[in-house]
């Protein structure tokens, strides 16, 4: 599948990032994004003999951690080639590519049989998809019944700490950004802009209806961080 403008952005905006992804993606969310993906991954039902399919796999952060505490297989998945290069070279760093195998492709047409993975996780992706409901139906197409899915996302906070979020997406992101690169200022400049369209547009109970809808039954979410990070999971039908 030729890849959209949104995702060609999406590929075009991450791709020279790669180096220095986990490192400044840490520090811009004061420490918060590893441990969200820690949490991601705790939602996952796998073990020994199990493959999982990380989506938006990256730099492989995600893929390591479960392997690290799942002990399974991991196929990740991410449509910038640039970025799979780096997750390659931490896994080799890990000794891990007898369990993690990365693969160039995109979401929104995967190259795997109906059933084929016991669990799938992603990260970041629906905002950089036309059709996030469509997409959903797709990943839920590759996991086995009975198979959990999760999902990592940016979050809106609320109430008090709403403020302080615009305060900080509007001028102390992108002011850091452009202290780190250009490519950094660049994504500073981006991400409050997309986190605020697609909670708009997806708000949580439309969100969690479109993962019913794509056959994911126990659907669950929690906000994390004051609500800067949002997991949801649940388990194919």
């Amino acid at each position: 599948m030729s890849p959209t403008a949104r995702t060609a952005h999406a590929r075009q905006l991450f791709a020279p990032l790669g180096p220095t992804y986990d490192r400044y993606a840490a520090l811009l969310s004061f420490g918060q994004d590893p441990r969200w993906r820690r949490f991601l991954v705790s939602r996952i039902e796998a073990g020994p003999g199990d493959t999982v399919l990380d989506v938006a796999t990256g730099t492989a952060a995600v893929a390591l951690e479960l392997v690290r505490r799942k002990s399974c297989a991991v196929v990740g998945v991410d449509q910038s080639r640039d970025m799979l290069e780096i997750g390659r070279r931490r896994v080799a760093l890990a000794a891990a590519t007898r369990q993690v195998r990365l693969v160039e492709a995109g979401a929104e047409s995967l190259p795997f049989d109906d059933g084929q993975f016991d669990a799938l996780t992603f990260t970041y992706l629906l905002r950089y998809v036309d059709d996030p409901a469509a997409t959903l139906r797709e990943l839920a197409r590759v996991v086995r019944p009975g198979g959990t899915i999760a999902m990592l996302e940016f979050g809106l906070p609320r109430g008090l700490w709403k403020p302080l979020w615009e305060l900080y997406v509007r001028v102390g992101l992108p002011l850091a950004g452009r202290a780190i690169s250009a490519g950094w200022h660049e994504v500073g400049r981006f991400l409050g802009p997309s986190i605020r369209s697609f909670h708009a547009e997806w708000p949580a109970p439309r969100l969690l209806q479109a993962w019913r809808d794509a056959g994911i039954e126990q659907v669950a979410s929690r906000r994390l961080s004051l609500g800067g990070g949002l997991v949801v999971w649940g388990r194919r039908e």
